[in-house]
């Protein structure tokens, strides 16, 4: 990813480290974390650490998927406890009035919102393709191809149980943002 993103900055630094305790040389003025975090334990220590890398009124800026509770990512859980697989699944988001705390007591302004975009999917296949390469990656990783096979067949049966296709034929997937933006300016 860092290697592509070289090919399209100016005058922007990118820097391949662990977010969890990177220092960077100098304060920052912005801190923008796009569908990354969620994937990170503990934003008890996460969030604050973030907001010590700013300069004062710097600003952080998060935006995570909330779709632990949606069907998309419930029938994966459900799909690995019927095939008895570990739960290989991300833990489910803190929740807003959690979050706000952290940034409050962090010292930040905070701005937080939540949001459902809803995608037109073609087919229910699209929406695992859609979802393979994210939330399903965990899942499957360790599984062997016939195992992924026969998890991939019943997620799409379950999936199809619980998205009915539309009038034209589409599927609309919901894929709710919490914290879509939050947007936390120091204020020291």
């Amino acid at each position: 990813m860092l290697k592509r993103a070289v090919l399209c900055q100016t005058a922007a630094l990118f820097v391949e480290a662990d977010i969890r305790n990177w220092q960077p040389e100098q304060a920052l003025d912005l801190i923008f974390a796009n569908a990354s975090l969620q994937w990170l334990p503990d934003h008890y220590e996460l969030f604050p650490h973030l907001v010590s890398l700013l300069n004062s009124h710097g600003v952080l800026a998060i935006q995570m998927p909330d779709n632990w509770l949606e069907p998309t990512h419930v029938l994966m859980r459900e799909v690995a406890w019927e095939q008895n697989y570990p739960d290989r699944g991300r833990e489910p988001l803190a929740g807003v009035h959690a979050y706000y705390d952290i940034l409050s007591e962090a010292g930040c302004e905070v701005d937080i919102w939540r949001t459902t975009y809803y995608h037109q999917m073609p087919s229910h296949q699209a929406i695992i393709d859609w979802v393979t390469a994210t939330g399903l990656r965990p899942w499957l990783q360790d599984l062997t191809e016939s195992e992924q096979q026969h998890f991939l067949t019943r997620y799409h049966q379950m999936l199809e149980e619980q998205y009915p296709l539309q009038e034209n034929g589409q599927i609309l997937l919901a894929f709710p943002r919490l914290i879509p933006f939050i947007v936390a300016r120091r204020t020291e």
